[in-house]
């Protein structure tokens, strides 16, 4: 049986800390991550989504935390397909763009010169090597949008992203039902397997047009991922609606219950399975880790301890 780690998509969200989860002495950043390091033994990093790394940083984050702690990395934006303000670029990147583009609210990475593009790659690989170097580093998620359709050309896409990647395991998760209908779901899982690409399995509203099935598959030897978003139908693919009331959701035990058969399945596949709760709002995702961990501790599942 593999090894179970979980934890959440997030130590830093302002609702937890206003939540009053950490202790009052966890009172500066250092401290925060050293007491959540202390209570998970895995995390998701999701500022990596909204503008590129610092090498500064990791170093930081990987000397902050134990040994065995393990980071998960969102990749940047422009890399996943999706618009991406000119400010979060870096000041280099900003000044080379030529006049047409400075003028653009978005950018996409369809829009700049490719060698521009692999640049910022290699910025975001080099970034992240502290934690990889001292053994935390865990995967890189490349997270889609809904408009990332299946398809080759898509399919090309995902593989020239693990290419910018050599050193690192990586993760897909969709957004866009059309990889996980009945049409295309095993030609999609065969697809991330043929080239070792970890398939992130979500639990996520039903029902939508946005709603990819919670369909737990390994396809890789090395690491399945699981995450939970919520089950808020109403807010799920909504225009409008801000990250934390979409995400803002406890799930019950029974709830969570229903997750323990799938994720002990992953684990008899492959040598870690990383479950993140994304309801990242006041507690809420803390909470429903520890009760997901205890109920899969209780069942006889190896499960990480922090």
């Amino acid at each position: 049986m593999g090894t179970i780690l979980t934890g959440t998509a997030s130590w830093t969200d302002p609702t937890l800390l206003d939540s009053g989860w950490y202790p009052p002495e966890a009172d500066s950043a250092e401290e925060r991550l050293q007491y959540y390091a202390s209570t998970f033994p895995l995390v998701e990093v999701d500022s990596t989504y909204y503008g590129l790394p610092s090498e500064r940083t990791a170093v930081l984050w990987a000397d902050r935390t134990p040994d065995h702690f393990t980071f998960d990395f969102k990749a940047f934006r422009l890399f996943t397909d999706h618009p991406t303000p000119h400010k979060a670029l870096p000041r280099a990147i900003r000044d080379e763009l030529p006049a047409e583009l400075k003028e653009k609210a978005n950018i996409y990475a369809r829009d700049l010169p490719r060698e521009m593009v692999d640049h910022m790659w290699e910025m975001y690989r080099q970034a992240l090597m502290p934690v990889h170097s001292a053994g935390k580093l865990g995967a890189v998620f490349l997270q889609f949008p809904h408009w990332f359709f299946y398809g080759k050309d898509n399919m090309q896409k995902i593989l020239d992203a693990k290419q910018h990647l050599p050193d690192y395991q990586v993760a897909v998760e969709f957004r866009q039902p059309s990889w996980m209908n009945e049409e295309h779901a095993e030609k999609t899982l065969d697809f991330l397997r043929a080239n070792d690409i970890a398939y992130t399995a979500v639990d996520e509203p039903q029902g939508t047009k946005a709603s990819i099935p919670p369909i737990a598959a390994a396809t890789t030897p090395d690491l399945s991922v699981v995450r939970f978003h919520g089950r808020r139908a109403d807010t799920w693919d909504k225009r409008g609606v801000g990250v934390e009331e979409r995400f803002k959701y406890l799930y019950s035990k029974a709830e969570l219950v229903e997750w323990v058969p799938k994720v002990e399945k992953l684990a008899a596949e492959t040598q870690q399975v990383h479950v993140l709760m994304n309801n990242c709002y006041a507690d809420y995702g803390v909470r429903n880790a520890q009760q997901l961990g205890q109920m899969l501790q209780r069942d006889g599942a190896a499960v990480a301890r922090a």
